[in-house]
């Protein structure tokens, strides 16, 4: 057994040097010695070091980074897998992907007056971006409109199957003005649960025709909404930017206030900014490193220039992590923040096991915030994702890039824990579990999903949207035996044509527990069940859906799931809706619509629906919370749903336990809950 070491610390600071040891903190009084400049020469130091546990320690400051920096399992080993990389005390380490553009000039183009940057590099082919970052904000790639949406008018083209698309339609009367260079352009069209990100090619004012260079993901739809990026013409508002490829320059408008003079325009010019990349196939992992107190910003990754269509066809799965991990075990980010990148925060891909994400921060993303798992099905336990664990997160203000992205997405991968999250701000789904569509083989099981708070999905808070279709709170996919979804909190969850649910069992999903959670404000149900078999969905409330209150689609000959000592509130009248058989089980449950009035249950009102042996010891009755309107659910010690066997539950434990989220979430919060947000 290989002895532990006494701990070796180095340095790492922007002010640092290379040629040095990293044995100090800060240089010395000769500059003789002192920090190292880069974290991968302090990676270096560790490998060519005796074994012990190592930490780097990092100044603070932003480290420009030319390429992602790589750990292996040889890092690992040499540091007895004892490897962190953390801020130094009470200072804030930044590590950026990006380039700062300088050379900025005054101008007059297209009648404004605008900066302007010389980029050799972009019109060249060696660089290009689709994100600014100027003084710390997000900058605007110009839009047309600036606010709002523009909608297909038609189709022209028809299509054998609705999974394959379209390369043009035809846009309303009115709607877009004379357009110049379309080479440098892009339409963002959403269409279903997908976004397609199509080159522009022609368009033809006269018939209203606009030309992609790529095809949609799937066939669209009239109405389905759209608007165009970087054209001249798009760029008319403060705080929007046009990059030109043919001159290689990329011309700003500046916002109030800035200055040329002192303009800190950031780009980005790399996907990732740290791989772990460890062999699980052979057992070589990449183990015990510990990221802590960490900020990570600026990534970039487009679509390959290969791929036919605009886009993915669910989640953005291809989009990867800002962070990458591969055959990493028992690895850790704690207090860190991913923020600013036009990708996915943090990946654990193949073979990640035993991992943590505790106390995070992921915000101002292009895709999502945490992918776990892959789309594949592994064979090999070594190479399976597994036991991973995402706790007090706060996860927010996702989908800049690619709107159907996710802010926890799960694939092939199992007995994973997510817990004590904040998840807000996206335009599709909040978390995803599963990627086998029907009842084939899946590795999604064991999965537990536990007091998350869970809003401001399909919707922002803002107001933007809805502009996806089919998504949920929560969604999952396929047989899941063991998979639970307690004690969450969902709210604010909207579709733009159909599909925006609390918790959705799509194609498949089975054997999954729902209990103890509470979902309210969404537009399609607060409960939905595309088609699987023997889930339970008990001792929930579901409240003020606007379409109906729970759905049921795809009728099968077998238990499909069981409903039990639930609560069901709202105003209109339809409370069961979709595809109703004999192989629904109803029982236990409380129902009320405020008014009093009918409830129906597909076609049937109360009466009928109990005379066919279904909801025999349910009641219709005023459940007594304190104020559902304000968002207090909490029950009045004489509500009738107690008889019922309703146990009470405590959502205010749900979300990211951490003062700070506080004043983080402040401007996103709901009067409408009654919780402590933690």
């Amino acid at each position: 057994m290989q002895a532990v070491a006494q701990t070796r610390v180095l340095y790492v600071a922007p002010d640092g040097n290379d040629a040095w040891s990293g044995k100090l903190a800060a240089p010395n009084q000769a500059r003789t010695d002192g920090p190292v400049q880069t974290v991968q020469r302090a990676l270096q130091l560790l490998l060519e070091g005796e074994p012990a546990p190592t930490e780097i320690r990092l100044r603070g400051g932003v480290y420009y980074l030319r390429e992602p920096i790589l750990i292996t399992p040889e890092h690992a080993e040499k540091a007895q897998r004892r490897l962190t990389i953390a801020a130094y005390a009470n200072e804030l380490p930044i590590l950026s992907g990006g380039r700062i553009i300088g050379g900025w000039k005054r101008g007059e183009w297209q009648g404004k007056t605008v900066w302007i940057a010389d980029l050799p590099e972009v019109r060249e082919g060696k660089w290009y971006f689709r994100q600014l970052f100027v003084n710390g904000a997000r900058a605007v790639r110009a839009r047309y409109p600036n606010r709002g949406y523009l909608q297909v008018e038609a189709l022209l083209d028809s299509t054998p199957e609705w999974f394959q698309g379209h390369t043009r339609f035809r846009y309303r009367a009115g709607d877009l003005p004379a357009l110049s260079r379309l080479e440098e352009g892009e339409a963002l069209v959403f269409n279903r649960w997908v976004e397609n990100r199509l080159p522009l090619q022609a368009i033809d004012p006269t018939e209203r025709i606009l030309n992609f260079r790529k095809r949609s993901t799937f066939a669209l739809q009239e109405g389905d909404l759209y608007y165009l990026e970087n054209l001249p013409e798009a760029l008319d508002e403060a705080g929007e930017w046009y990059l030109s490829r043919a001159e290689g320059k990329l011309y700003y408008l500046p916002r109030t206030g800035e200055r040329i003079d002192t303009i800190l325009a950031v780009a980005p010019t790399q996907a990732q900014l740290i791989r772990l990349v460890g062999k699980p196939e052979a057992g070589d992992y990449v183990e015990g490193v510990r990221f802590e107190g960490i900020t990570f910003r600026h990534t970039e990754w487009s679509l390959p220039a290969e791929m036919e269509t605009g886009g993915f066809v669910q989640a953005a799965f291809g989009v990867p992590g800002a962070i990458y991990a591969e055959g990493a075990r028992r690895c850790a980010f704690v207090r860190c923040t991913v923020e600013q990148v036009g990708t996915y925060a943090i990946e654990l891909g193949r073979g990640c096991q035993y991992n943590r994400i505790e106390g995070c921060t992921l915000r101002d993303l292009g895709a999502g915030g945490i992918k776990i798992g892959e789309t594949a099905l592994r064979d090999d336990p070594r190479e399976q994702t597994f036991g991973n664990l995402v706790q007090d997160c706060l996860i927010q203000d996702g989908g800049k890039l690619f709107a159907s992205a996710i802010g926890v997405w799960i694939g092939q991968s199992y007995s994973n824990r997510l817990t004590h999250n904040t998840i807000h701000d996206f335009y599709y789904t909040g978390i995803s579990i599963g990627w086998t569509w029907g009842y084939g083989r899946s590795l999604a099981g064991g999965n537990r999903v536990e007091f998350n708070h869970v809003h401001h999905i399909g919707v922002r808070s803002d107001g933007d949207g809805p502009i996806l279709s089919d998504m949920g709170g929560i969604y999952t996919l396929g047989i899941q035996q063991g998979t639970v979804i307690r004690n969450n909190l969902w709210h604010d969850i909207a579709g733009y044509r159909y599909g925006g649910w609390g918790i959705y069992f799509d194609e498949g999903s089975s054997h999954i527990i729902a209990e103890n959670n509470l979902v309210y404000r969404t537009t399609h149900g607060g409960f939905h069940q595309h088609y699987g078999r023997e889930n339970i969905v008990r001792n929930n409330i579901f409240a003020y859906a606007r379409e109906h209150q729970i759905q049921a689609s795809r009728p099968e000959g077998h238990l499909r799931f069981t409903f039990e000592r639930n609560i069901v509130l709202g105003k209109g009248a339809q409370w069961l809706a979709g595809g109703i058989d004999g192989n629904l089980r109803f029982e236990g449950n409380l129902y009320w619509r405020e008014d009093g009035s009918e409830l129906r249950f597909g076609d049937d009102d109360f009466a009928a629906w109990q005379a066919k042996g279904r909801d025999t010891r349910s009641r219709i009755a005023d459940p007594l919370f304190e104020n559902p309107a304000a968002g207090d659910f909490r029950l009045k010690p004489d509500s009738p749903a107690f008889a019922l066997g309703f146990e009470p539950f405590d959502v205010s434990r749900a979300g990211a336990r951490r003062r700070s989220e506080k004043t983080a979430e402040a401007g996103n919060r709901t009067s409408a809950t009654n919780q402590s947000d933690r």
